[in-house]
């Protein structure tokens, strides 16, 4: 099973681990279009603050990240899974799962990024901000930047299993599944059940607890079918609906009526 999840926006201070690695990123055929969007942003960074503060879509509190994006090749790195914070992952927890768990979020998890295209959780990265929606003046859109270099990447990462697709709209926009891989790809929305409309809290946290929840329970769904049928087995309230067509995903609601 692979998991695609978004980033989140806040991100914890870089660490005080060894400066960034390209090299020792995983997925390596990303290496080229990384180092492109790496190059730009520091350059962008390191020049007139107003403009990159424009260009990153960063109001005045959030002045200071334009500094730290300036450092990042100099900065310390955590993990990914350290670096990404906010509702998604608080639910998701971790540093709190047991050995067997963090082993299947190593190899299951895939984070997608404007900066680095997709990192696994294992991966150290410095604190940056860089979010799929901008538009660098030289690269231009970054969902764009990223299709080519992920289209050819992905479906040998998915390998013959499912694909989870939770990411947001902005990152799935910089790849989308085709053909056979598509036809095991299952899209997830969160519901408020009361009014069937999509609510950003009860959206991210319980999309974290389904990927924590399937991770400590170590199942190991093949199909869409079989997620439905787990997720259902774990408590879940799931709606599916099967692709009219092959090759296309499958859609998957759960409902909720409240997150804690």
């Amino acid at each position: 099973m692979l998991v695609l999840l978004p980033p989140s926006e806040g991100k914890a201070a870089s660490g005080r681990g060894a400066p960034l690695k390209p090299e020792s990123l995983s997925l390596p055929g990303l290496a080229g279009a990384r180092e492109a969007v790496l190059t730009e942003l520091v350059e962008l960074c390191c020049g007139d603050e107003e403009k990159a503060r424009e260009v990153l879509g960063l109001s005045e509190g959030l002045r200071g990240e334009v500094a730290k994006n300036a450092a990042l090749r100099t900065a310390g790195t955590r993990p990914a899974g350290e670096v990404y914070t906010g509702v998604l992952y608080d639910a998701l927890g971790l540093a709190t799962l047991d050995t067997a768990a963090k082993r299947r979020a190593a190899r299951s998890l895939l984070v997608f990024s404007g900066l680095w295209g997709a990192v696994r959780v294992t991966d150290r990265i410095p604190s940056y901000r860089c979010s799929m929606g901008v538009k660098l003046p030289g690269l231009g859109a970054l969902a764009g930047h990223w299709r080519a270099p992920l289209a050819s990447v992905l479906p040998e990462v998915a390998g013959q299993g499912l694909v989870l697709d939770l990411r947001s709209a902005a990152y799935a926009a910089a790849w989308k599944p085709k053909g056979e891989v598509a036809g095991r790809t299952a899209s997830v929305r969160v519901l408020h059940a009361p009014t069937r409309k999509v609510v950003s809290h009860f959206n991210k946290a319980t999309k974290g607890r389904i990927v924590r929840s399937l991770l400590t329970s170590g199942a190991a769904p093949q199909s869409p079918a079989a997620l439905v049928e787990a997720l259902r087995d774990l408590g879940y309230v799931v709606e599916a609906e099967a692709p009219v067509k092959a090759g296309q995903p499958w859609s998957l609601d759960v409902l909720v009526d409240e997150v804690h």
